[in-house]
């Protein structure tokens, strides 16, 4: 039975859209799942129709969007959904249907799974860099607990790269994209160690990077070929370690324990720190 207090995470991902219903204990009541159609004014009908099914009596107390790509934060606007075709969408207001008076936050979906994961390990760490690896390759960086502004719209994906004699986009040669392209098999369908080794060179080139940049205290990787960590994260730990020395320690390098749910939870992470 729903309590007084629910609130909606949506997930928009560029080839499903998932709805989950928490209650305020951080549980999740119900969830829904749709294909996320290419066009906005279809996605935005199914959506509110979705949403609308869940919406308890006397509706949500808040709700939180995540989405592919550029936020504006304060007025509530997608500006650019990366994998999806949309541009300068107000989900805040779209989302007034459903909403009523209840709140509405918009945020980067890997900034919100960086945000649900890091405060699975806030008692070990305080800086954390965590890394989704799937289509693309997007990033969360969280200190305190807190999604930090000065990072919170951070490209690690587009970081151009020397990579065998020319540069090129980080994601274009270590993403779950790259990997297909390369290999024509998911991370799902790989169990090759020699693939997962050779596939981790890319990954570590650009964790390098990022580590001597931003000097986390853990990694946590997540995403669609994180979820498979257990097969790549010890060829991974073995290839960052020549990217160690006296200035630069690699930090612990660990896998997501939430990957495939890790962005509604930081949904639901972000409406308690708002509220």
């Amino acid at each position: 039975m729903y309590t007084k207090l629910m609130y909606l995470a949506v997930d928009i991902g560029g080839s499903k859209t998932l709805l989950a219903v928490f209650d305020k204990h951080g549980q999740i009541i119900k969830e829904q799942k749709f294909p996320t159609p290419k066009d906005y004014q279809e996605f935005l009908a199914t959506l509110i129709s979705a949403a609308t099914a869940l919406k308890p009596d006397p509706g949500f107390a808040a709700i939180a969007v995540a989405a592919p790509g550029k936020i504006d934060r304060k007025s509530g606007v997608a500006l650019d959904f990366g994998n999806l075709p949309w541009h300068d969408v107000n989900l805040k207001t779209d989302l007034e249907p459903v909403a009523g008076y209840a709140p509405v936050f918009i945020e980067n979906d890997a900034n919100l799974a960086g945000l649900s994961e890091a405060l699975l390990v806030h008692n070990q760490y305080k800086k954390v860099l965590y890394l989704t690896v799937s289509t693309g390759i997007g990033d969360g960086i969280i200190i305190n607990g807190i999604i930090d502004p000065d990072f919170a719209d951070s490209e690690p994906g587009q970081m151009v790269l020397e990579h065998k004699g020319s540069l090129q986009k980080w994601e274009d040669f270590a993403s779950g994209r790259a990997l297909k392209e390369k290999y024509g098999k998911k991370a799902s369908e790989i169990d090759d160690p020699a693939i997962w080794k050779e596939f981790v060179k890319g990954l570590a080139q650009g964790i390098g990077e990022l580590v001597a940049t931003l000097m986390p205290e853990v990694i946590i990787v997540g995403g669609g070929v994180g979820a498979h960590f257990d097969k790549f994260g010890s060829f991974l730990a073995d290839e960052l370690k020549l990217y160690e020395n006296n200035m630069v320690k690699i930090p612990p390098i660990i896998e997501a324990q939430r990957p495939e749910e890790a962005v509604v939870y930081g949904c639901y992470d972000l409406i308690k720190q708002h509220l």
